[in-house]
């Protein structure tokens, strides 16, 4: 058998670039938003989609059959 061809050294890490202000203060609004969907109540549904509404994404099936909701 052949050796197996010998690996490519690693890519060295670049370091972090300083976020701005503006970039900081995006991230701390995803976070807090992401917080508030978590902790949402909504009300059970019966015999609806599991998760998210898929219909936010466009999505009009499920299992491969065409829905009408």
């Amino acid at each position: 058998m052949t050796d197996p061809a010998p690996l490519p050294a690693p890519i060295a890490e670049t370091p972090p670039r300083p976020l701005t202000d503006a970039a900081r203060r995006a991230l701390a609004e995803a976070a807090e938003r992401r917080a508030a969907a978590e902790a949402a109540i909504l009300p059970d549904e019966h015999g609806g989609p599991q998760g998210p509404e898929p219909t936010r994404y466009g999505d009009w099936e499920k299992k491969g059959l065409a829905i009408d909701f």
